[in-house]
Formats: C-alpha cells, structure tokens, sequence
C-alpha cells in the first residue's frame, strides 16, 4: 500500500481588511483554485481581531487570547500565502501588525515558505511585496521568487467583479501556477530540514 501524499496546510492572510478588497477576492480565488490541486488546502485567517502591537499586553509570557490563536494558526501552517496591497509603496498597516505579532518571541514565521500576491492599480502591489520580501528577512521566511504575482486590476479585460471575486481565466491560470510554486517549494523545504 502506497503512502499517502502529505497535504500542505497554506495559511493565506490578506492585508486588505475591506470585504469587497481585489486583493481578498485572489484569496478567495485561490481558495477555491486548490481543491483541484492535490495536497494542499488553504485557510484564510482574518487579521482584523489582532490588537495593535502593544508589549503591555504580554502578561507573564503570554499574549491577548486573539493573538495566541493567531500564533497558534501560523505556528501549525506548512507555509503562507500572503494577499498584499500597496500602500505607500509598503505594506499595510494591518498586515505589518500580524506579522509583529507572530515575529514575538518565539518567532513563529521562522523556516517556513511563501507566497505573495497583488492586485490594484500601476504596479499592481508590487512595490510591497518588495518590501514585505525584507521583512521576511528578518522573520526567516523563504518566498518563492516565480513566478511574481501582480495584477493591475483597472486594465481590460475586467479582472475583478464588483463583489471583488476575480473572474479573469488568464489570472487564474496564473495564481494556480503560483499555488503550485508554494506546494512544491514547501515540499523542497520541508525536505532540506
């Protein structure tokens, strides 16, 4: 009897907390774009709850109970997909206060891989995902280079309905190759330690 496959266990975290955000509608794509791909299943984990990062609510160890759950979802992932607005030429605000979180010792990001994506005007969320490949420098965290993911989503052909769900077929093919990217680096990872 052939062992079975194991099933990587994506956490996906959108950096946009608006419902009908482009970038929460490729997550929402990408959720559904991985129940035809064999071994893997995403989860998507609402960042909204998280408190800023403040140390007074460290008691004794300890963080706010929102928070632990938060460290406990990336703590039990195989590796992360991250849906990342431009803002400023940065990350969100939202996103880099999650990622603090986590980074609290210990550091529950460490040695794990990833995946970014992008939607919105010009450069599509490029620019942060720059920058939030620098910051997963220090967090440890090992991003796939290919294939990049951006998506101007004011460009014909339509990309995103008005609820935000992408509907494009040639962007879907694209975040699918993306998902396997993370699978198969994952697995690589996974490997090596």
């Amino acid at each position: 009897m052939a062992a079975a496959k194991p099933t990587i266990k994506v956490v996906a975290i959108c950096g946009s907390l608006r419902k009908a955000s482009f970038n929460r509608g490729l997550l929402r794509s990408a959720i559904e774009l991985s129940n035809s791909i064999e071994g893997m299943s995403i989860e998507y984990v609402d960042i909204s709850p998280l408190p800023m990062l403040n140390t007074d609510l460290e008691v004794d160890g300890t963080y706010p109970p929102v928070v632990e759950d938060f460290r406990r979802k990336i703590l039990q992932s195989d590796c992360f997909l991250f849906a990342s607005p431009e803002y400023n030429y940065s990350v969100t605000a939202p996103l880099k206060n999650a990622l603090d979180w986590a980074s609290r010792p210990p550091n529950v990001w460490a040695n794990k891989a990833a995946a970014i994506i992008s939607a919105g005007g010009g450069f599509g969320g490029g620019r942060s995902q720059y920058h939030l490949r620098q910051i997963g420098v220090f967090l440890d965290l090992h991003f796939i280079n290919k294939p990049e993911f951006v998506v101007n989503a004011f460009q014909p052909p339509p990309k995103f309905n008005n609820d935000g769900d992408l509907i494009d077929p040639t962007t879907q093919q694209r975040l699918k190759d993306v998902l396997l990217s993370l699978k198969a680096f994952t697995l690589r990872l996974q490997q090596a330690n």
